[in-house]
């Protein structure tokens, strides 16, 4: 046999550098140390009855953070993109009709994920900065009778907070099952998942929980299992099959759990710390907090000059601000110098709103005033010494 040919890379000679940066833009967040430090803990397999227990103690904390008494809740290995997967690829059967109300980038998502597995998708499209009314959201369902509704409750890339009070009815009087990412928003403004009649609600474990990305909390009710179990074929992943992760997480009433997939043991020891840490503050504290913040955040920047995405305050979405971008300014230039200057990450829109705002998120550890104060001051700096266009 021949000798190997591709030398070993001296990139990996060098010791691991990672600098440390204030994360405010709308995501990752920084991780505070307990959390990773919790994620440090000792590997163990995915199979021991001491993982199952740290999964148990995962579900209750999302039935608390979701607020909801939903049996089929648990975590899926991934990102937000893996849970917003799991819901359409198991609800949703080709053919069958999906209408997504389009506010931002992830309705536009979810739309084309339902296509992907050949459902008739329809949308219902917000107007820039702005949200559907009910009225609006009851004429589509109406028009199109969809098996599955989906909107974005913190839509990130437009900064709107959409009111959800009153879908989860008009989805069940036209026999439609509800479906909200709530991402950007879970732990920092209030959600009701059985009050508010949702049947299949997801979230990332790195924004307001502060843990690293990769693992996606997910509840489902029992009208949206009802469907899901009882579908004409196969859901289109193995690895997203409700019927697979709901044994897996124990939540299918079976005596045994079987291997399906190798779980990220260390990623369910991060996300049971956050979870913890969001028991130990406090739902309605949390979320008290970040309104309180983000008030304080855009009263600072209107005092600046600046001017607001999203009009209308009580739609404003306190985890994740968007900035009308500076006339005048290159959005990218700002983002730029402010990372160069001030070692702080914000962003630039993103979909729909791709040189249309600026977005900074404030969220979990990093909803503070002093935070906050930090951000503007690295503003004002910009503004001062980017370049800015006479015409």
């Amino acid at each position: 046999m021949s000798s190997i040919s591709v030398p070993p890379p001296k990139c990996l000679q060098k010791p691991l550098v990672v600098p440390y940066r204030h994360m405010f833009g709308p995501g990752p967040s920084n991780v505070p140390p307990r959390i990773l430090e919790a994620g440090a803990n000792p590997v163990i397999g995915h199979m021991h009855p001491e993982i199952f227990e740290i999964m148990n103690d995962i579900k209750s904390g999302i039935q608390y953070m979701f607020q909801t008494q939903n049996n089929m809740t648990l975590a899926v290995s991934g990102t937000g993109h893996t849970a917003m997967e799991c819901a359409i690829f198991n609800t949703v059967e080709a053919g069958e009709s999906v209408l997504t109300a389009v506010n931002g980038i992830w309705g536009e998502r979810a739309a084309e994920m339902a296509e992907r597995i050949g459902a008739r998708v329809n949308t219902v499209v917000a107007p820039p900065g702005g949200f559907l009314s009910n009225a609006d959201i009851e004429k589509a369902l109406s028009k199109h009778r969809p098996a599955v509704f989906f909107i974005a409750h913190g839509e990130s890339s437009t900064g709107v907070l959409h009111p959800l009070d009153g879908i989860g009815q008009l989805c069940h009087k036209y026999n439609c099952l509800f479906l909200v990412d709530s991402v950007a928003s879970i732990g920092g403004a209030p959600l009701y998942m059985d009050q508010q009649e949702i049947d299949i609600l997801y979230t990332g474990s790195q924004k307001v929980l502060n843990a690293p990305p990769g693992t996606a909390p997910i509840s489902f009710s029992e009208r949206a299992c009802q469907k899901i179990f009882n579908r004409r074929t196969k859901p289109v992943s193995f690895f997203l099959d409700l019927g697979w992760l709901a044994n897996y997480w124990g939540c299918d009433g079976k005596p045994s759990r079987i291997y399906h997939h190798t779980g990220p043991v260390t990623a369910f020891y991060s996300l049971r710390e956050s979870l913890a840490v969001l028991v130990e503050e406090g739902l309605e504290n949390s979320w008290e907090r970040h309104q309180n913040v983000a008030e304080y955040f855009h009263a600072g920047l209107e005092s600046m000059g600046l001017k607001l995405f999203v009009k209308e305050k009580t739609a404003r979405l306190p985890t994740v601000t968007t900035i009308v971008a500076p006339h005048g300014y290159d959005w990218k230039e700002i983002t730029s110098y402010i990372m160069k200057t001030h070692n702080l990450e914000i962003s630039g829109g993103l979909g729909p709103s791709v040189g249309l705002v600026l977005r900074v998120g404030l969220m979990g550890c990093n909803s503070s005033k002093a935070n906050v104060d930090m951000v503007l001051a690295a503003l004002k700096d910009a503004l001062k010494h980017c370049h800015k266009s006479k015409v």
